[in-house]
């Protein structure tokens, strides 16, 4: 797949915001073992904090990871309540959130480029101010494909169909166990799929 494909920026963004949580879960691990350890060694049995939902801190960090990516306008009940929970304890994952879901609403209303450009411009400035470094990578291929990344505005269509249609050619390829004579290969792909 092209980096410059929506759903990879998309999916990009969305892994920093996973990427960040998992940052926080194994220190909740962590915290949480060292708490053990310490009841251990006063002998007592070590009853860990539950957060009003049910959850201890490291269920809620586990059990948050499928809302984190959808849109919150697709949350159920208690997702919502899940991520107030999540969103109160960890600020700077709310931050990650909604700057994912601002990436994703400038490909989902955006249709001029010109204007994306400018949005895409001040979403870039955002994760720059916020800190948060597992956006890196984001910023870094926005910035490196920004021109192939505003194509999609001109019609709003991906590389999808030419991504399918190279994978269905290379099944073909790999059906035949490679090839051989190139214009006889050639032939038989435009009889099959033309």
């Amino acid at each position: 797949t092209q980096v410059t494909d929506r759903f990879h920026v998309q999916k990009l963004a969305y892994d920093a915001v996973q990427n960040l949580r998992i940052k926080h879960r194994w220190q909740a691990l962590d915290i949480e073992n060292s708490e053990i350890e310490q009841a251990k060694t006063i002998g007592k049995s070590y009853i860990p904090n539950v957060l009003p939902n049910g959850d201890t801190l490291k269920q809620l960090l586990a059990r948050s990871r499928y809302f984190l990516f959808k849109h919150y306008s697709k949350w159920t009940q208690k997702q919502k309540d899940r991520a107030n929970l999540l969103f109160d304890r960890y600020p700077d994952i709310h931050r990650a959130y909604q700057i994912a879901i601002e990436l994703f609403d400038i490909y989902q209303h955006t249709k001029v480029k010109g204007i994306a450009f400018t949005k895409l411009a001040r979403w870039y400035e955002k994760v720059d101010q916020s800190g948060i470094k597992t956006f890196g990578t984001v910023k870094r291929t926005i910035q490196q494909h920004y021109m192939s990344i505003l194509n999609y505005f001109d019609n709003r269509s991906t590389n999808a169909s030419a991504e399918s249609f190279n994978s269905k050619i290379k099944a073909f390829r790999l059906q035949l166990r490679g090839v051989r004579d190139t214009h006889f290969f050639l032939f038989r792909l435009s009889k099959i799929f033309a």
